[in-house]
């Protein structure tokens, strides 16, 4: 299925298994996915820009309140310094494949389950099948990170939901601009 994805969503799904081996987790949740669709370009993005959503206060909210201690760099210190991590992050997996920055801080023992990589949460994998949907209902031709937001979103209950609902975004709004965004880029 994922030959259906477009360049975007492909990626986001990488970041997505990045943030969750990142933080030591053995699955892909919906979570992960939410904020890989944030670091990439494209309508989700976009709707959650708009919707007052920063990707760092995600991370933030997931991991509880405090910055994540399996990230060496910590966000806020370099953007007191004038430097955006997650643009750093972009372009170095841009340049180097999802990771690189994180694999430069030197070798670290490698799990069993991360040498196959984390599988799909089973609401993970309702998300894609629900992504599918809606790109299909659309008449669209591929899967977007905005079709994957919707695909969250429609879930009713799930750890990205939580995280969105932590944020303070409010869901049903989040929705309807990617649609609207989805539906002008058609």
């Amino acid at each position: 299925m994922f030959e259906r994805f477009d360049k975007y969503a492909r990626r986001a799904v990488a970041r997505a298994r990045h943030e969750a081996v990142r933080t030591g987790q053995d699955h892909i949740g919906c979570e992960h996915l939410l904020l890989g669709i944030f670091a990439e370009q494209g309508q989700a993005a976009q709707a959650m820009t708009a919707a007052g959503l920063e990707i760092s206060a995600l991370r933030t909210h997931l991991h509880g309140g405090t910055t994540s201690a399996a990230d060496p760099l910590d966000a806020e210190a370099l953007a007191s310094l004038g430097i955006d991590l997650d643009a750093v992050r972009r372009a170095t997996d841009a340049a180097f494949g999802p990771g690189a920055l994180d694999r430069a801080g030197g070798a670290r023992p490698v799990r069993l389950r991360q040498a196959f990589g984390p599988s799909f949460t089973p609401e993970a994998r309702k998300t894609v099948e629900l992504a599918l949907r809606t790109t299909v209902r659309m008449k669209q031709p591929s899967i977007s990170t905005g079709h994957i937001l919707a695909g969250i979103i429609d879930q009713g209950h799930n750890a990205g939901l939580d995280l969105l609902a932590a944020a303070g975004a409010d869901a049903a709004a989040l929705r309807a601009d990617v649609i609207r965004r989805l539906t002008d880029a058609a």
